[in-house]
This record gives structure tokens, C-alpha cells and sequence, in this order.
């Protein structure tokens, strides 16, 4: 059906209704502007949500996140950030298509619709206008019918009157004559204006005004179309980022099964496990047994008397020297651990937890500083690739500028290496073995312990040296060295200088303390495995070979070797 026909008379009617129509595609783009907007809200807040309950970085609840349950939490919050990232795509769809599609359609609309308005407002006043003329010929056409008809019977009744003069009478007729040339002057106004007006009425109620409303048709119907475009759009948004939800929901479910509340609880058993034995039943200490014995039956007084009772009872009490103070101390530690007060002070040996504990993290340690190291080695690796291409292609850069990096590198390799050999025999003491010192030369197996003077006044004996674990034990000569190797001889002859370039701490295990600037002298160089004999004063040991370069000797003694007289060795690149 079309306005045009069936709406030939409802032009305000039209106008109102596409108005509103308008109105309409208006709201219903906000609607959409404001549904955009909860959903970039919400997509925040899910955000701020996964945000608060990821687990920090060096966090002290890094532990708890071994468990199943607690990886089940992480994978969910993963998948709801995941989520919310499926929220924001709607968010930016509706906004940035339908919302701004409708308004763009809608400031379109309104233009058309202005403009046809205008037309058929147009049409309205012209026609109004053609209506006012033919109203004015009218009121004028009946205004000299009633003149006419006036002067008419003021004539006829001068005529019938004998007293009136042939003048007057003439006068009379020639003025109604007059009026009745006017009246069909009008007559005729009237009538081409009736004409004219009939025209523009049918124009306008048969063309113009039924085009009008076509167009006004036309913009109505493809405002309708464009919000059904709109809800489709808006509807298809939504369907476009449902098999990535599902996605995100299923990963939920998978984290959910995953839970294994077995396995939780053996993880638990791990990390809380101490490794000590069951404590077993406390022993009665009978100390009354010692009362009245070696009491003299003379008796030399009460002070002597006292002091046998003290010494009798010291030595009832005294501790067996053949057990050894390290399996006592941790019979007692297992004994009353439940009961003992735990320690807060931080070992870097890990000797403040208990036995199972301090394997595990001793483990942990290890596997972080190999980590280092093969970073270090890669870079090393990297460097000397660098340095070949330099040496091949020289306008690229001077290979010489490299040597301070492969230092620094060197360095660090060997303190990284000196670092896992401490924590690996830290390791082997929490596992009960000996350490085998595989990482290091068989040589420095050969160690000389030099006793500590102020241990040695403080215990038991000349010969007292410390415990790994920091009890005291009277062994004789242990001031001799420790599966000597017949290495440290006192006529070892020098075979070279060196010059320290690091400062380097000993770590009691055949090597020794140098500081930056000393030169040593050379007993036997490096074979290969990155450590060389030197000495200093009196004492001797090892030093790792990239702290140390090598001194040239004067040729012109003649008692140096050819690699005696090279320049300085750039042991970092070596020994690495």
C-alpha cells in the first residue's frame, strides 16, 4: 500500500510519525552505545578481578600453586582473562559497527526527511495560496453582484417616478450600467481563478503531495530496515565470540577434572615431610645412683667430699669421645623436634630446615645456578661468534674490544661454578654421602688444612678441628693434610709469576685466598681444568686460572720456556 493514495490528507499525521520514527533509531543506538559500554566495564572489572588474585612474582604463595586445585585456580583465571578479552571484542564490535553505523544512518535519514518535509510544505503554501486568491475574486465578484443589483433597482425607481428629470434617470442607468460591466469583469476573475485553483488542487493532491509521501515511505521503511540491520548485527556480535567462550568455559571444566586430591595430598606429604625418625621413648636419667658412692671413709671434710661427688657425677655423665657429636645431635634433633622451637634464622647452607627440606631446596639451588651458568656460556658462545666475524671482517669492529666482556664472563662462569660446587657438597652432607668432588681436579684432593690457632687453644686437644656442622671433635692429626696427593711438596720450585687480577676467597678446600694486585708464584700450571698452583709466602693453593695472568720472564735469563715468554694469557676465553 502506498501513502500516496491511502494518505492524501495526512500530511501532519506523516510528518509526526517519521519524526518519532527517528526518535526511535536514536534510541535504540544509544541503547547500543550503552550496552557497548557495561560490557568494557565488565570486561574491566573481570580484568581487576584476574588482576588481585594472580599470584605475584617471589611471592611467598608460590608454594601453594603446586597443588592441583591451586592450578586449577590459575587456569581459570587464565581462561576468564581470556574471557574478558571476548568481552571487550564485543564491546569494540558494537561500538565501533553498529552503534556507529545507526548513527550514520540516522543523520542520513534525517537530512532526506528534511528536505521532503520541506517539499510538501511547500506544496501546502502554494496551494493555501491559490485557495486566498480564489477567495478574494469571490468576495470581490459578490461584492459587485450586490452593486449591481443596488443600482439596478435605484434606476428602476427613477424611472417609474414622474417627478424624477430625464437627467437624473440617465445618470441613474449609465451608474447601474457601470456597476454591471464590473460585476462580469469580476465574474470572469472568478472564474479563471476557480479554474486555476481546480488545477493546482488536483496537482497537488494527485502528484505532488502523493510523491511526497512516497519519499517520506521510502525513509520510513529503510529507518525499519536499518534497525532490524542493527539488532541482527548486534545479535551477530554475540554469536561471533561464543565457540571462543565455549573455548574458555571447556578449559575451565579440563582444569576442574585435573584436580587430583591424591596427588595434593602426596605433594603435601613432600613439602612437609622432615625426615627425621619417629622421636622414640625418653630414657630415665637415675642420678641418684652417684649419690654416697667414692665417698672417703674417713672423711676429709665436706669440701672434698663435694668435689668427689662432683667429679663422680661428671664423669657418670660424660659423653662417649668414639660416638661421633653429629649422629647425637641429630638423634636428639629427631628426638624432640616437635617440640622444638624453629629456627627464623636464614642458612645459605639451608642447615635451618630439617633434613628432607634442606635437600629440596639445596636441589632447587643447584638446578638455578646450572640455569646461570649455561646463560653465561651462551653468552660466551655468542661472544666468540662476534669475535670471528670481527676477525674476518675488521671494519666491522676490533675484536680487542671484546676481551673486557670475555673477562667479566669468565668471572662470573667461575664464580657460578665455585657457587654449585659449594651447594653440591652441601647437598651430598643432606643426603649422608661423601663428597666425592668430582667437579673439581683429582689434585686438589690433595688438600693441607691449616689449623686455626684460636680453635686449637679453645678445645680439647692440639689437634681439635672444626666438624662440618660446626661441633668440635679430638682427632689426632688433623693438622695433617687430607688424602694427600704428595702435590704440596715443601721443594716445589717455582715455574713461573703470575699476577692476580680478581680478588678470590678460599673456600678451605685446597685453594686459597688471593687479593687483586699480588703476584704469585707459579708451582704448577693449569692442565686443562681451569685451575693453577701457586704460592704465596708460605702458604699454598689453588685459584681459578681466569683470575690470575701470567707474567712474562726477561728472555735474556734464559731459563724460561717459550710459552714463559708469551704475552699476557687471556685465560677467560680459555677457561670458561
Amino acid at each position: 500500500m502506498s501513502w500516496g493514495c491511502e494518505l492524501w490528507d495526512q500530511f501532519d499525521g506523516l510528518e509526526k510519525h517519521t519524526h518519532w520514527g527517528l526518535e526511535f533509531l536514536d534510541r535504540f543506538a544509544k541503547f547500543v552505545k550503552e550496552r557497548a559500554e557495561i560490557e568494557a566495564g565488565y570486561a574491566k572489572q573481570l580484568r581487576n578481578l584476574v588482576k588481585k588474585f594472580q599470584p605475584k612474582r617471589n611471592s611467598k604463595d608460590e608454594e601453594e600453586y603446586k597443588f592441583s586445585s591451586s592450578r586449577a585456580f590459575l587456569a581459570v583465571l587464565s581462561e576468564l582473562s581470556d574471557y574478558a578479552g571476548q568481552r571487550e571484542v564485543v564491546a569494540e564490535c558494537i561500538l565501533g559497527v553498529v552503534e556507529a553505523e545507526l548513527s550514520q544512518h540516522s543523520q542520513k535519514l534525517r537530512a532526506e526527511r528534511k528536505a521532503y518535509i520541506h517539499e510538501g510544505r511547500k506544496a501546502q503554501q502554494h496551494l493555501e495560496a491559490c485557495f486566498k486568491c480564489l477567495e478574494s475574486s469571490k468576495k470581490r465578484f459578490e461584492r459587485d453582484c450586490k452593486e449591481a443589483d443596488r443600482t439596478l433597482q435605484c434606476f428602476q425607481k427613477l424611472d417609474h417616478d414622474i417627478n424624477a428629470t430625464k437627467a437624473d434617470v440617465e445618470k441613474a442607468n449609465n451608474h447601474q450600467l457601470l456597476r454591471k460591466a464590473q460585476m462580469q469583469e469580476s465574474k470572469g476573475d472568478y472564474a479563471g481563478e476557480m479554474q486555476r485553483f481546480n488545477q493546482e488542487q488536483k496537482s497537488h493532491y494527485y502528484t505532488l503531495m502523493p510523491s511526497v509521501f512516497q519519499k517520506l515511505q521510502v525513509v520510513e521503511e529503510r529507518r525499519i530496515g536499518h534497525v532490524g540491520e542493527g539488532i541482527k548485527q548486534f545479535a551477530d556480535v554475540e554469536r561471533r565470540v561464543l565457540p571462543i567462550v565455549g573455548k574458555c568455559l571447556d578449559g575451565m571444566t579440563r582444569a576442574a577434572d585435573a584436580i587430583n586430591s591424591g596427588n595434593d595430598s602426596q605433594l603435601v606429604v613432600e613439602m612437609l615431610k622432615s625426615g627425621f625418625e619417629c622421636p622414640t621413648d625418653v630414657p630415665f636419667e637415675d642420678y641418684s645412683e652417684v649419690v654416697g658412692k667414692d665417698w672417703s671413709d674417713g672423711g676429709s671434710g665436706s669440701g672434698n667430699g663435694a668435689t668427689l661427688r662432683s667429679g663422680t657425677l661428671s664423669q657418670s655423665i660424660r659423653v662417649d669421645p668414639r660416638i661421633d657429636p653429629r649422629t647425637t645431635l641429630s638423634r636428639s634433633r629427631s628426638r624432640f623436634w616437635p617440640f622444638m622451637k624453629k629456627s627464623k634464622t636464614f642458612c645459605e647452607d639451608q642447615s635451618h630446615l630439617p633434613p628432607e627440606q634442606r635437600r629440596k631446596k639445596l636441589l632447587q639451588s643447584i638446578e638455578e645456578i646450572k640455569r646461570h651458568i649455561q646463560k653465561e656460556v651462551d653468552q660466551k658462545d655468542a661472544l666468540i661468534k662476534m669475535k670471528d666475524v670481527y676477525i674476518k671482517n675488521p671494519q666491522m669492529g676490533d675484536p680487542a674490544s671484546l676481551e673486557a666482556k670475555f673477562a667479566e664472563l669468565g668471572f662470573e662462569i667461575d664464580k657460578l661454578r665455585l657457587n654449585l660446587q659449594k651447594h653440591e657438597t652441601w647437598l651430598a652432607e643432606a643426603n649422608g654421602q661423601v663428597q666425592g668432588k668430582s667437579e673439581i681436579p683429582r689434585r686438589l684432593s690433595g688438600i693441607y688444612v691449616q689449623p686455626n690457632p684460636d680453635i686449637s687453644r679453645g678445645s680439647n686437644g692440639p689437634h681439635a678441628h672444626e666438624s662440618p656442622d660446626g661441633s668440635y671433635t679430638d682427632e689426632a692429626g688433623a693438622d695433617t693434610p687430607l688424602d694427600f696427593d704428595d702435590e704440596f711438596d715443601d721443594d716445589s720450585q717455582a715455574v713461573g709469576t703470575c699476577r692476580v687480577v680478581y680478588s678470590f676467597d678460599s673456600l678451605d678446600d685446597g685453594t686459597l685466598t688471593v687479593v687483586e694486585g699480588h703476584v704469585l708464584e707459579v708451582l704448577e700450571k693449569d692442565r686443562g681444568d681451569g685451575w693453577t698452583r701457586v704460592r704465596r709466602d708460605s702458604s699454598e693453593g689453588y685459584v681459578p686460572t681466569s683470575y690470575l695472568e701470567y707474567i712474562p720472564e726477561d728472555p735474556t735469563h734464559g731459563a724460561s720456556s717459550p710459552d714463559q715468554t708469551e704475552t699476557i694469557i687471556k685465560t677467560t676465553m680459555t677457561y670458561i
